[in-house]
């Protein structure tokens, strides 16, 4: 099975996980790119949702609430705390472009409704993770401290050369609160734009083994599994990770052949 898909740049929301269309249960993936001026009207329909700003500015308006010049950068080497906004299930919000802007949409099925909000830069959580070899700054944008209740969402960006997510582990078994079982979605961008990273998924049993050249605006699908990443040398490598499952947050476990290098 090949949990690997591309997006290409197009106009408006492009879809790229649909529950039941893809390997995910309870994840669902889009893109949405507008030019200056034009506004596109979402409905988040059973889902909440969050929307990560990549690139450009935008404003959101609702009923009679008008949020302003949300998104802080042209790319998102530029600054590492995304501006975004949260949505409830069950809403339409108008967003229109200030300048050329590019959105990540992350979504999850939930029964309960939620307030929207706007999350700007000062909301990110950033740190610094692992050690070279293994390094990398990740972000913290959609977690618990946010409206959202089962979204986790952030940014990773890799050291040049480095892996991330190192020793691989895992959120596919409900032995909390040691681990939940949570799928995740990986999307990649690279600065220059011709770099690529390897992106490692599989289970114990090798009933999963896979390894994935991902390129820009490649991403890839973990329903269960271990996963690690490492980045080339000399590109900076991106990705957003997105989470959704039983529990919102970090439980995982790491591959017990390989937990000793995190505690060495």
């Amino acid at each position: 099975m090949n949990f690997k898909k591309s997006y290409k740049s197009a106009k408006g929301y492009t879809p790229i996980c649909k529950i039941g269309e893809c390997t995910l249960k309870k994840l669902e993936f889009g893109i949405i790119e507008l030019d200056a001026n034009e506004t596109l009207t979402f409905n988040t329909e059973d889902k909440e949702t969050a929307f990560i700003m990549l690139e450009g500015h935008c404003n959101v308006s609702f009923g009679d609430t008008l949020w302003e010049n949300i998104g802080n950068r042209n790319t998102v080497f530029e600054n590492r705390k995304a501006e975004s906004f949260y949505m409830p299930k069950e809403f339409s919000c108008d967003i229109t472009a200030i300048d050329h802007i590019k959105i990540a949409v992350c979504a999850t099925p939930i029964k309960e409704k939620t307030e929207p909000q706007v999350l700007r830069e000062d909301h990110v959580v950033l740190k610094l993770l692992g050690e070279v070899p293994f390094q990398r700054e990740t972000s913290f944008i959609i977690d618990g401290n946010s409206n959202a209740k089962i979204l986790t969402v952030g940014e990773a960006y890799c050291t040049p050369g480095n892996w991330a997510g190192f020793p691989p582990h895992k959120h596919d078994e409900d032995n909390m609160p040691n681990e939940c079982i949570a799928e995740e979605i990986y999307y990649f961008l690279f600065d220059p734009k011709q770099g690529f990273a390897v992106q490692c998924l599989y289970t114990s049993d090798g009933e999963i083994d896979e390894s994935y050249r991902v390129k820009n605006d490649e991403l890839v699908e973990f329903p269960r599994g271990f996963h690690t990443t490492v980045s080339t040398p000399g590109y900076q490598t991106y990705f957003l990770w997105l989470m959704a499952g039983d529990h919102q947050g970090f439980n995982r476990s790491n591959d017990p052949e390989h937990d000793w290098i995190a505690n060495k």
